[in-house]
């Protein structure tokens, strides 16, 4: 705040950083809402599987974080950790039925 001057200046420089950390704000919470989702399937596992559920819930964790890792580093597409999402959420459903 201090190197802000009241005084003319250019302001397209405080605009791209505005920009940066708008999108950095809008990449973790995608990022953090996934991984969110992942626990919260994991929970449903580790609930009402009624064989295997460690080991399922803790690996659909560990997937899915490396993935939400791997996806917020190649650019936040996010279709990597999504589609792991949607087939660890198949997977448990195949295993609760």
């Amino acid at each position: 705040m201090a190197g802000h001057g009241s005084s003319g200046g250019n302001h397209s420089n405080w605009m791209a950083e505005h920009k940066s950390t708008y999108e950095g704000f809008l990449k973790g919470s995608v990022g953090l809402t996934l991984l969110c989702l992942y626990v919260l399937v994991a929970l449903v596992c580790f609930r009402f599987s009624p064989t295997l559920n460690v080991f399922f819930g803790f690996a659909g964790l560990i997937a899915g974080a490396i993935s939400v890792a791997i996806d917020a580093r190649t650019g936040g597409r996010w279709f990597l950790s999504g589609g792991i999402l949607v087939l660890f959420g198949l997977l448990v459903a195949f295993l609760i039925s």
